[in-house]
């Protein structure tokens, strides 16, 4: 078979042939993959950056997506930590990480949109007790997983969506997806006249991470109202910079609170028990998303393509 396949992490993946996967245990599968979504997650996979690589080549990258199995069922699946991802034209999955998916619906946009939509989700439904009602500040909404957390958010139930971001285009787009307010944070003025004007939200997502991210913490805690009102930080991603120098009065002057939301921290059984709704709201058309389908034959073209208006979508 072919599959997309990383002979080194300095090299995006290319198109060759790679043995056709097996089955190791009762519960797995081998699907025919119909399509596959080019996530950021997918691309930190494949150059060896995300914090659960191992650094074992060759490596076939893909950890989501949409398959046909033996008995015809179309099926999303989820992938474990493993060399043979999705990228391929057939995988292996674990019946039990996946889910059938009714007839009719999109395999396309489900690719595209299932990884986008978790992040957010699984953090406000998994990871804290979110209330409706509750402000939310998205840090890095500007990016394809924050203009999703802005949808997820209101569609959970936010009172009221702030969506901060450097790209001025992309924000001015954030409105009719439904944030009440948008904020730059290109410039450090910028970044203290949003911590004032969300000095008090209650909840951040938070997909950048790196000096922004304490600049902006410093700042809310600075400006806040009232103090003892909880604060709750959700780090997502780390768009820019692996670490941030959190000072150490925006955890003792306020009632804040960091946690992370990702794989390991939200647990398998959590993931697949939201599964459901996620693709019933997906498939109902109830979040914006502008996917492009690109053949497998030409996953190294697509690979250089960095165009946040759009998910790109394998289809072997």
């Amino acid at each position: 078979m072919h599959a997309a396949v990383v002979i080194t992490f300095a090299h995006p993946p290319t198109y060759r042939e790679f043995p056709s996967p097996t089955p190791q245990t009762d519960d797995e599968l081998v699907v025919d993959v119909i399509a596959t979504g080019l996530h950021p997650r997918v691309r930190s996979q494949a150059d060896g950056s995300h914090y659960t690589s191992t650094g074992a080549l060759p490596l076939v990258p893909g950890i989501d997506g949409v398959g046909r199995a033996p008995d015809g069922t179309i099926r999303y699946f989820v992938l474990p930590d493993t060399t043979m991802g999705a990228m391929a034209e057939q995988t292996v999955i674990d019946q039990r990480r996946s889910i059938v998916l009714q007839d009719g619906t999109d395999p396309i946009l489900v690719a595209a949109a299932m990884n986008p939509v978790m992040s957010s989700w699984l953090a406000l439904r998994r990871r804290i007790d979110f209330e409706p009602g509750q402000t939310v500040l998205i840090l890095g909404a500007t990016g394809s997983s924050g203009r999703m957390a802005v949808q997820v958010a209101k569609h959970l139930g936010a009172g009221h969506v702030i969506g901060a971001g450097r790209d001025a285009r992309r924000l001015a787009t954030l409105p009719a997806l439904g944030a009440d307010t948008v904020a730059a944070i290109d410039n450090a003025s910028a970044i203290d006249d949003l911590a004032r004007a969300a000095r008090d939200v209650d909840v951040v997502i938070d997909y950048l991470w790196g000096p922004v991210t304490a600049d902006v913490m410093a700042g809310i805690a600075g400006h806040r109202t009232d103090r003892g009102k909880p604060l709750t930080w959700i780090e997502i991603g780390s768009v820019a910079g692996p670490s941030a120098e959190i000072v150490s009065a925006a955890l003792r002057a306020v009632r804040l609170q960091i946690v992370g939301s990702g794989q390991g921290s939200v647990p398998t059984r959590d993931i697949l028990a939201e599964l459901p709704a996620i693709v019933t709201e997906i498939s109902s058309g109830g979040f914006e998303l502008d996917a492009r389908a690109v053949p497998l034959a030409d996953v190294e073209a697509a690979w250089n393509d960095t165009d946040a208006d759009q998910r790109i979508v394998i289809t072997p």
